[in-house]
């Protein structure tokens, strides 16, 4: 493999792995302040990829106003899925495992019988089709757009967490629910804004995603959300800086694989559900070795 190729591979490598950690923080976020495995997570992120698409195709709307149209939509459904489906069930963690994973149906069964299950073109910025050369290295816009979208995002999520006080607020309740409300913390309402962060990561994910590879369906959200949940577990489920390493070593992991052993190309989702099986067995709570709190019977 020649120099350029290996800067290319890995240009694409960084930019998957980026999309990856922005989903997981998603999934992360979620289990962090309910310990809830939100098995939705990847159908919010398809909900937001349609209704953009929705809105650039029939609407008629420049991808941007559509784009923020999607988000909040997604945000309204993720609201209205936590007061219907998950806050009932809270105190159930089994039962509110299936109650993510029933919403996860509908909401794939919604978009097939209106959008039926065939794959449509998603609309992006025209910009982002153009190819830069950097010497004899060539690496598409797009590429970089992720890195620095993602980028952007990641610090953003910083310091909501560490400088707001909602930010506290969450890490409080992820640490003792009990001693968080003595404290006058209202955990619905960090729950609700908890909710509201992951769903516009997965909208963020979305459009990059689609960016990427433009096309959408009502099972996009399947596999990027399954490979975002690995890269959650591998990072440490729970850890918001554990996501970020976790989602952006499995996408680094998948192309720098196809790279330099070609012929295993096709052992890419394999290679992908390996990995969880082995740090499941192995090193449960990840790389950054996360403790779960455990529920007192």
């Amino acid at each position: 493999m020649t120099f350029d190729f290996f800067v290319q591979y890995l240009a694409n490598g960084i930019a998957l792995g980026s999309m990856y950690a922005l989903i997981a923080i998603g999934y992360t976020i979620i289990y962090g302040v309910v310990r809830l495995i939100n098995m939705a997570h990847g159908d919010f992120f398809m909900v937001a990829a349609f209704l953009t698409m929705w809105g650039v195709l029939r609407l008629g709307l420049p991808w941007y106003v559509a784009f923020v149209l999607a988000t909040v939509v997604t945000v309204c459904v993720g609201l209205l899925a936590e007061r219907i489906a998950y806050r009932p069930l809270r105190k159930v963690k089994i039962s509110s495992f299936i109650g993510a994973t029933s919403v996860s149906f509908i909401l794939q069964n919604f978009f097939v019988v209106f959008f039926t299950s065939r794959s449509k073109p998603f609309p992006h910025p025209e910009f982002l089709d153009r190819v830069l050369k950097f010497g004899t290295v060539s690496i598409p816009v797009v590429t970089l757009f992720i890195m620095a979208v993602s980028a952007i995002l990641f610090l953003l999520l910083s310091y909501i967490v560490t400088r707001t006080k909602m930010g506290r607020a969450m890490r409080a309740v992820s640490k003792d629910l009990e001693a968080a409300m003595m404290m006058g913390v209202d955990p619905d309402r960090v729950i609700a804004f908890s909710f509201i962060l992951s769903t516009t990561f997965a909208s963020a994910g979305a459009f990059l995603w689609c960016s990427r590879f433009p096309f959408v369906s009502p099972f996009t959200g399947v596999v990027p959300g399954l490979k975002a949940f690995i890269g959650a577990v591998m990072g440490g489920i729970g850890s918001i800086p554990g996501a970020l390493v976790g989602g952006f070593l499995l996408g680094l992991a998948e192309i720098m694989l196809v790279a330099f052993l070609p012929s295993l190309t096709g052992f890419r989702d394999i290679f992908a559900y390996l990995l969880l099986i082995l740090f499941l067995l192995f090193r449960p709570g990840g790389i950054f070795n996360v403790k779960v709190r455990e529920e007192k019977v």
